[in-house]
């Protein structure tokens, strides 16, 4: 699964990947896994980006287009 949400929405506010891994406390590398949906993204680490980005999980993983719906 690519997760093309935490791409678009680290795009709209042009962060690098190296600065949203480090906001995650995880390597760029490790980041761009996620991105590319080469690695499974842990529990921990979507609710962090939600939070990170004012959404719902949901929508991180496309089971909703409302990204407030909880």
């Amino acid at each position: 699964m690519r997760y093309r949400r935490i791409r678009d929405l680290r795009e709209d506010r042009d962060w690098t990947q190296e600065a949203v891994g480090r906001m995650l406390h995880v390597s760029q590398r490790t980041y761009a896994y996620y991105e590319s949906g080469e690695h499974m993204i842990p529990p921990n680490v979507l609710v962090a980006l939600a939070d990170l980005y004012n959404v719902s999980v949901d929508y991180l993983l496309e089971r909703t287009d409302d990204p407030r719906r909880r």
